[in-house]
């Protein structure tokens, strides 16, 4: 029975990026990394005294692989990873997770690949049965070439809202920079709504054309928020849509910005309930006041009668109202003889216009009206009863003057 020995020999290893090593600003890319063993025996020794050797020259050992960022703009979110022994002839692979800056300058980058093993280096014998290794670390570095494209990579300079409330239309201003490093022609400014934001666009888009690099835009958009919105700060996306160097019309990588919403225009009744009596007709007045933080214009307020009131004059004009300010309006109204003696609540609304002359009706209001017995002579004059025993007296004292005259003469 013969055996061998490795007189020489050593592993030799190189690396490539597999599939493409062009990347885009601002993405997560995963780097498949093929690492190949082409090292070599090169002197073999067959003999029956020989002790076989557990390891060959050629066989990385304790393979471990590390990807540094290097000069290129990204960072590398894997850590180093170990991948055993690697024999001659032989390849393998390992993923990396990078992400490239959103504002990576275009250009041709190098990524430091450290290969770190351990190898045999010499075996001696010593008699027939004892063989004695001696093995060898290596610190090895690649440069893996990567390509990063230029793109147009936008960063939202301001946000302005203007006549933005609670269940209204408004505009949206907003300064954009193309922070990229690629011209976008034919560019179109999208915003986009952003999740469940309340902020819907009404007008999307803006048409900017060549959007060159540090350039900045102004865009106007036509957006609205959702009736139950609260007063605070929404997100909204921005995006650009473009036609890259290559003809192709591409997206740039998004941008949020917060956008603030003021709250919703809303009314209160400020003035203190209107007395009335049965059987009354009279003018009650009523103050509402504009608890919102929008300005109205050409309010009207309404007022609904209902059993047992009526009323020919249910409809004021209040006019212009700024946050705060309170407008008092006069109604003719009417109440049953039957009414019950209680407080009443009618229901009132104001329908205005907001600044950009949309028109909008409020929340329904109520209008405390309290019924209340009539005392003293109003009392009397409006009882039935009392009132007849009056025109009956009245009419026998006629009488009896008359029948008195009517003696004398």
């Amino acid at each position: 029975m013969a055996d061998t020995k490795y007189m020489a020999g050593s592993p030799e290893l190189s690396a490539y990026i597999s599939g493409t090593n062009e990347f885009s600003p601002g993405k997560e890319v995963q780097l498949k990394i093929v690492i190949e063993n082409t090292g070599l025996n090169e002197f073999k020794f067959v003999r029956s005294d020989i002790v076989g050797h557990d390891d060959l020259p050629n066989t990385a050992k304790f393979l471990t692989v590390k990807v540094l960022p290097g000069n290129a703009p990204l960072v590398i979110k894997t850590d180093p990873q170990m991948l055993g022994d690697l024999k001659g002839a032989s390849i393998t692979d390992v993923i990396f997770t990078s992400r490239i800056n959103a504002d990576a300058p275009a250009g041709n980058y190098n990524l430091p690949l450290d290969l770190s093993y351990t190898y045999l280096y010499t075996a001696e014998q010593y008699g027939v049965d004892t063989i004695k290794y001696s093995y060898k670390t290596i610190n090895q570095s690649i440069l893996l070439p990567i390509k990063i494209k230029p793109d147009v990579s936008i960063d939202v300079l301001s946000a302005i809202p203007e006549h933005l409330n609670v269940g209204t239309e408004g505009y949206l201003n907003m300064k954009i920079k193309n922070i990229g490093s690629d011209t976008g022609t034919k560019s179109i400014v999208k915003i986009i709504r952003n999740g469940n934001s309340p902020i819907i666009p009404t007008d999307s888009s803006v048409y900017v054309g060549d959007f060159a690099p540090g350039s900045v835009v102004d865009c106007r958009y036509k957006v609205s928020v959702s009736s139950d919105a609260q007063k605070q700060t929404y997100p909204v996306d921005v995006v650009v849509v473009y036609e890259n160097n290559e003809g192709d019309f591409v997206f740039s990588r998004s941008d949020t910005v917060g956008v603030s919403v003021g709250g919703k225009a809303d009314f209160a009744v400020a003035s203190p309930p209107a007395e009335m009596n049965p059987g009354n007709k009279k003018v009650i007045t009523v103050e509402y006041k504009n608890t919102g933080d929008t300005t109205i214009k050409s309010a009207q307020a309404r007022i609904s009668a209902v059993d047992p009131f009526t009323s020919n004059d249910d409809i004021a004009y209040i006019g212009d109202l700024k946050s705060g300010e309170s407008r008092t309006v006069s109604y003719v109204m009417s109440v049953d003889r039957s009414a019950t003696i209680k407080e009443y609540g009618l229901d009132s609304e104001i329908r205005y216009r907001d600044e950009l002359d949309n028109t909008y009706i409020s929340d329904t209001m109520k209008v405390k009206v309290n019924v209340t017995a009539p005392a003293g002579m109003t009392a009397i004059f409006s009882n039935p009863v009392y009132l007849s025993i009056i025109v009956a007296a009245i009419i026998g004292a006629v009488y009896l003057v008359y029948h008195f005259q009517k003696k004398k003469f």
